[in-house]
């Protein structure tokens, strides 16, 4: 058997001659301050030398008896990431120490580990080691190092250990093993490598190759368990930001009770409140609520999923972080009065005009200005900083966009949240919910006043029957938490209704919007519910906007919370989970999936931190207040199902479209001019001819995939852990055949880059100007049971008391800068369809798979623009309409509104 060999770089004999000579002839005095005092020095530096000495004698050592003919010279060399924490790190007390590390040549211990077993012991092979020296700086990465030599009996090699000889952690981007005759071996690790004085166990990086797991090489087999084994930890203590354990838990860190009472909050997950589950962070629980977990400023993200110290990396997670801790606070001191609103439409324009001053301490260093350019910039004269708004698309193409109804009607298909529209099949409507408690089902709006809107064309029923009537319902979903919140101090709340007629020319006209409050024992009233309809007398017309106001906040808040959060952020953090518990990095299924699921983890733990948690920005800027996250915890009860994620399952589950075999993509739409779902489809069938290309060619046998204990493993965890909740759900895919696994990837896929594209890219466009999409409504209407007084008011002046009705100015603000971040790409973004993956390029059956699918979405591009020039399509084409390009596969950095990034990534 080949000893194990230990090469030292060739500079280490200068290295060490260095050294000799500084410590004869060199003065202690001018020796670098890390070694401590005069004396000290000496000491040190004697010692090292000495080391350095042994280091030598022992490193140079080989065996003899190895035939140096019958050996392959191999040079490793290893791109390390110059990171940020690198560069700051320069003031730490052990940076030189590692900066000795680096001159004895003594950086990384590599080890080759072979792909096969010994043949005559039958156990693995001796690994081959060296130590890798630096080799150069580049102003990105940094080079290391090492040389090898392999016998030509060791085997493939199908892995390398690594174990970091510094003091801190380092990014390893490759290891590129060159000399072999039959070409180099490559290992793309994009992967952070703890220092071995933090953990001593030793990283390893396969190869680019796929393996299924009955198909991994006899010598990878332990190697690929235990891997699996330290990722998924034991589920103890609290977790260390070096380290990479996946386990899950339940959402009991949104409230902080050490903090205040007042910002306790119930966990979600279990019987009561079910929800997905997030990652396990271990953190002890709180001291006035032992049901929630203690806060504090770092919330742990498996190191791989963080990677924001990388200093080529964007500024996406970097930006939203300093906007939520550092910019939101500085509102408050600019605006001091919370509750105070807008004096005039003209104030609100001022925001894109003029911006708002901030103060000299929190711009001295321009620190807000280097990570938010597009918020804060700088003023010559007085005014050295200011937060000013880029004027939206919407509001620069037509200044009254938000005051038509056709504009509102048409959002509902082409706009932030085309995922709530869905036919009306049943008349009269009524609630689900009891009676006893929320008062008469029998909702308001009636056929007398359908008619009256439609009659010169067709009754209720002929509307019904032709598939004309659509609707917006938050009616159900709302209406239990509307007494409680209503409690709060400036907000209100009410169930909706919200009914649309079809038009001829494929357009939605809005027909009537039913308001709901139930009764209330504690205010001893009754049911009150009035339905709102378009009219041509003042009074009347401006009851109406001020109903839309409640809706469009019914609607901001349900998007935000729901077909956002819930739909695409949170149910995914679980299939991530499960994907590095279960799937080894060797898996084929884990490098399709890896790329979608980039940055999810980090993304969720800041919102966490300082977006859906007690009092962040979701609860005071946001209709339903310190009850949001528990509303998107009922609409996960009532409404998630998995098979119903599938954007063709959603359409025909809203009666947007039917099934039919003669129409594209198997559909037929209702609204045929649906320019989400127009352009969604086409991308979903583009993602599912590339995953049935990829599952087909690993799984070319139906039996594989239910063989594979991975697969199904990964696929029980994901139901049984990470939804623990609907464990038991009949609706849960089954998993036994390609066409199985396709369905269920094609799926996670579409949620991780369509599905979130569409409802979070247009978040500034749409919601930048908040009149037009009002996170909160703070008074009732104006005919719910006024005093004289109160409707003196609103007839005396109508427009001061929509003002007053929207978001205070903190609150508009507040949410404009979060949406300005949330709706921009960063320069790093990854698109779906742009970047082969290195183990894709390995196997040219799927190298020529990804082409074609690339292919596929650059015609999809073209498409849409020709869509949105076609005059006949009147949903995204006409006077100041913005085109639709949420689904457009590519962008640029610092766009907002178009592209569709491969993972939620912000």
């Amino acid at each position: 058997m080949i000893k194990p060999q230990v090469y030292q770089s060739q500079n280490t004999n200068q290295t060490l001659l260095f050294l000799q000579r500084l410590s004869v002839h060199s003065s202690t005095a001018s020796l670098p301050l890390w070694l401590g005092s005069k004396v000290q020095r000496q000491k040190k530096l004697n010692h090292l030398v000495l080391v350095s000495r042994n280091v030598e004698t022992n490193s140079t050592t080989t065996d003899t008896h190895t035939d140096k003919s019958t050996v392959i010279k191999v040079k490793a060399i290893v791109k390390v990431k110059v990171t940020v924490g690198g560069f700051f790190s320069s003031l730490r007390l052990d940076r030189g120490i590692d900066d000795i590390t680096d001159l004895l040549g003594k950086s990384l211990l590599l080890e080759l580990v072979s792909s096969e077993l010994d043949p005559v012991t039958g156990l693995e092979k001796e690994t081959l080691k060296a130590y890798a020296h630096k080799a150069g700086n580049g102003e990105e990465s940094v080079k290391y190092e090492a040389k090898f030599e392999v016998p030509n009996d060791f085997g493939e090699i199908g892995a390398v250990l690594v174990e970091n000889e510094h003091h801190k952690e380092m990014f390893l981007e490759t290891i590129h093993l060159d000399g072999f005759p039959e070409g180099p071996i490559n290992f793309h690790c994009a992967s952070w490598v703890h220092s071995k004085f933090d953990n001593p166990t030793k990283r390893v990086f396969f190869s680019d190759k796929c393996y299924l797991p009955r198909e991994t090489p006899s010598g990878l087999r332990r190697l690929r368990e235990e891997e699996l084994s330290h990722l998924r930890g034991n589920g103890e203590g609290e977790r260390k930001s070096f380290e990479r354990i996946y386990d899950y838990d339940i959402y009991n860190d949104i409230g902080d009770p050490d903090k205040s009472l007042e910002l306790q909050r119930p966990p979600l997950g279990g019987k009561e409140r079910p929800y997905p589950r997030r990652c396990r962070t271990g953190r002890p629980h709180s001291e006035a609520d032992p049901l929630s977990e203690k806060r504090s400023r770092n919330f742990y993200v498996p190191r791989d999923e963080c990677f924001s110290e990388v200093k080529q990396l964007t500024f996406s997670t970097k930006t939203l972080h300093s906007v939520l801790l550092i910019l939101l606070p500085t509102l408050g001191k600019i605006i001091k009065e919370k509750e105070l609103a807008f004096s005039y439409f003209h104030d609100i324009d001022s925001l894109f005009s003029h911006g708002l001053d901030l103060p000299p301490e929190e711009t001295e260093k321009g620190f807000l200005g280097k990570i938010m350019p597009r918020l804060v910039k700088s003023i010559s004269g007085d005014r050295t900083h200011v937060l000013r708004f880029e004027t939206p698309e919407t509001m620069s193409r037509d200044r009254f966009f938000w005051f038509r109804d056709e504009e509102f009607a048409r959002q509902t298909v082409a706009g932030l949240n085309p995922y709530s529209i869905r036919l009306v099949t049943e008349w009269p409507l009524r609630s689900k919910l009891d009676p006893e408690i929320y008062g008469p089902p029998e909702s308001a709006i009636t056929s007398e006043i359908i008619n009256k809107e439609i009659g010169g064309i067709m009754s209720v029923e002929k509307a019904i029957e032709k598939k004309k009537l659509f609707m917006l319902d938050y009616h159900d979903i709302l209406l239990p938490y509307v007494n409680k919140v209503r409690k709060l101090k400036g907000k209100t709340l009410y169930g909706s209704r919200t009914l649309f007629f079809l038009n001829s020319e494929g357009t939605l006209r809005p027909l009537a919007i039913e308001l709901t409050r139930p009764p209330s024992s504690s205010n001893n009233t009754g049911q009150w519910k009035q339905v709102f309809t378009p009219s041509w007398h003042s009074t009347s017309v401006w009851l109406w906007r001020f109903a839309k106001a409640h809706v469009l906040a019914h609607d901001s808040g349900y998007h935000q919370l729901v077909s956002h959060w819930l739909r695409t952020h949170c149910v995914t953090e679980p299939y991530v989970i499960a994907t590095n518990r279960q799937l080894s990095e060797l898996h084929p299924i884990y490098k399709l999936l890896h790329p979608h699921f980039r940055y999810t983890m980090e993304i969720n733990a800041i919102a966490r931190e300082a977006l859906i948690n007690a009092d962040g920005t979701i609860e005071s800027s946001f209709a339903p207040g310190k009850y949001s996250i528990e509303i998107s915890s009922a609409a996960y009860a009532l409404e998630w199902r998995f098979d119903k994620q599938a954007l063709p399952a959603d359409l025909v589950s809203r009666g947007m479209a039917v099934k039919d075999p003669f129409s594209p993509h198997g559909l037929k739409l209702t609204i045929q001019d649906y320019p989400f779902a127009n352009d969604g489809l086409l991308l979903w069938d583009a993602i599912k001819l590339w995953v049935t290309d990829y599952v087909n060619h690993y799984y070319p046998e139906p039996s594989l995939v239910e063989s594979d204990e991975e697969l199904q493993a990964w696929w029980t965890e994901i139901r049984t852990l990470g939804h623990a909740d609907k464990k038991d759900e009949p609706w849960w895919p089954r998993l036994k055949t390609p066409k199985d696994l396709i369905g269920i990837l094609n799926t996670i896929i579409w949620v991780t880059s369509g599905h979130h594209a569409a409802v979070n890219f247009g978040q500034y466009v749409y919601g930048g100007y908040f009149p037009n999409r009002p996170t909160i409504v703070r008074t009732k209407m104006p005919s719910e049971d006024p005093t004289e007084e109160e409707w003196k008011k609103f007839i005396a002046n109508p427009e001061r008391a929509l003002l007053k009705c929207f978001p205070s100015q903190l609150q508009a603000t507040r949410v404009m800068a979060v949406l300005d971040i949330l709706s921009t790409h960063s320069p790093d973004e990854e698109y779906i369809g742009e970047k082969m993956e290195p183990s894709w390029g390995e196997d040219p059956v799927i190298k020529d798979a990804f082409e074609r699918f690339r292919e596929r979405l650059k015609k999809l591009e073209t498409l849409i623009d020709e869509r949105n020039e076609n005059t006949k399509l009147k949903n995204r084409n006409g006077a100041g309409i913005v085109p639709y390009e949420l689904l457009k596969p590519f962008s640029k950095p610092g766009v907002t509104g178009m592209g569709v990034p491969c993972s939620i990534s912000i």
